[in-house]
């Protein structure tokens, strides 16, 4: 087997796959809740339910095309053609939604964007591991998601004035970034030799069972393994996701109708969290090897618990204090909140997945990237949908949402409290 070693400027480059990612979902939901509600006037619960549309597709895609990308064989790798086939149907499809004038249009223009984007998601997030020893994955991970973070950044740094001048610039933004950052990968990145065949097949074991063609069986090995870290860390990113998710897709909606803040203005606070995220992911990977994945996680969650709680008690009037202007939008009490929570965020996010992955051995890295997904992207749906109907049973109240984010946080925090495994091998 090739001898795999840890490179900061490959995974660099390996991370403007991640970067497109973040890109697209970054506008998609800064903006798009904007466009529900004021050009279609849905109230909260119709646009979550709009809102977790992608959220359900990649359920029930993307675990399945993780275990088909560990076994597929061909001359570009197990993970790039993924890549290949997925990023350019995404930007196209990203580059149609503000041009939909009719409410289906606009919710087919976001199907088949989300169907492009489920190919590719996970077998982009795969290549890390594929490429990077165990011990360095850590900081590995802090790499990809500094660049998702820039992935962000740029979204809703630049996409909120964009949106001011024209609502479509930021989503044609976001569909160039989408095709300069994949070719970047397929250009540049190469997956190791055991992986790569001269003809695309399926790898064809005979101790490989239908538990890696199913995601419910291999759910079902995992829950039922006598050592529960795998089930506990998988229920933890569900909780915390479930929170973060739902906050993130009525957030634009929370600082134009709690707080009064332009929607350019609104979306632009997004950025606070993506610039420090960015800022602070290799170091939580760097702390991770210090004082381990597990507590380094569970300071973030406590972080994040206060950050919202804060939102929550502090009034309108106070939180929108404003210290300083930049680039045509404010820099509040709010702002330094939510940099705190950057903080707080890369703690977790970055150190999650290889938690994940050192759990598995490197043929089935692909499954359990999988399982990732299959739990966030089943906390993307239910989030938004739980805390969108209860914003709109309590007459459109988007503070709500800060009241009932730290409960799923806790309850991540008690199930991280039973993790046992996950930090790096040898």
């Amino acid at each position: 087997m090739e001898e795999r070693k840890f490179s900061y400027p490959k995974t660099l480059l390996l991370g403007f796959g991640f970067f497109g990612v973040s890109v697209i979902w970054s506008v998609y939901n800064a903006f798009v809740p904007l466009i529900l509600d004021g050009q279609f006037g849905l109230k909260a619960g119709w646009i979550a339910f709009i809102m977790v549309l992608d959220n359900v597709a990649a359920l029930f895609i993307q675990p399945p095309l993780g275990v088909y990308s560990d076994r597929l064989r061909s001359p570009l790798g197990r993970r790039l053609p993924f890549i290949a086939l997925g990023a350019p149907f995404a930007a196209a499809a990203f580059g149609i939604i503000p041009f939909a004038a009719s409410l289906p249009l606009f919710i087919l223009s976001c199907i088949t964007l989300l169907l492009a984007m489920a190919i590719w998601r996970t077998p982009v997030v795969a290549l890390m591991p594929d490429i990077t020893p165990s011990r360095y994955r850590s900081q590995a991970n802090g790499v990809i998601n500094l660049m998702g973070g820039l992935g962000t950044v740029m979204a809703t740094l630049i996409g909120g004035p964009l949106y001011d001048k024209n609502p479509a610039f930021p989503f044609f933004l976001g569909a160039f970034l989408v095709v300069v950052s994949a070719g970047l990968v397929l250009l540049v990145i190469r997956e190791p030799k055991e992986f790569a065949a001269k003809k695309l097949h399926l790898a064809e074991k005979k101790e490989e069972t239908d538990l890696d063609r199913n995601v419910l069986k291999n759910l079902g090995e995992v829950f039922a393994q006598k050592e529960k870290s795998p089930m506990f860390i998988l229920l933890a990113i569900l909780f915390w996701f479930v929170s973060y998710n739902a906050i993130e897709t009525f957030f634009t909606l929370y600082g134009v109708h709690h707080l009064g803040l332009r929607e350019g203005d609104a979306a632009f606070q997004i950025s606070y969290i993506g610039l420090i995220f960015m800022i602070m992911a290799v170091p939580a990977g760097l702390l991770a090897t210090k004082i381990k994945r597990k507590t380094t996680i569970m300071i973030g969650i406590v972080t994040m618990i206060i950050c919202i709680i804060l939102m929550y008690v502090i009034p309108a009037d106070v939180l929108t204090i404003q210290f300083a202007s930049l680039m045509g939008s404010g820099f509040y009490v709010l702002s330094i909140i939510l940099v705190l929570a950057g903080i707080g965020w890369a703690c977790i996010n970055v150190n999650s997945l290889p938690m994940v992955v050192d759990m598995t051995d490197d043929e089935h890295v692909g499954t359990y990237t999988g399982l990732y997904y299959f739990f966030s992207q089943m906390a993307a749906t239910l989030g938004p949908v739980v805390f969108g109907w209860t914003i709109q049973i309590f007459n459109n109240d988007y503070r709500l949402m800060m009241a009932i984010g730290p409960v799923f946080l806790i309850l991540a925090f008690i199930m991280m409290l039973n993790v046992k495994r996950g930090e790096a091998k040898g």
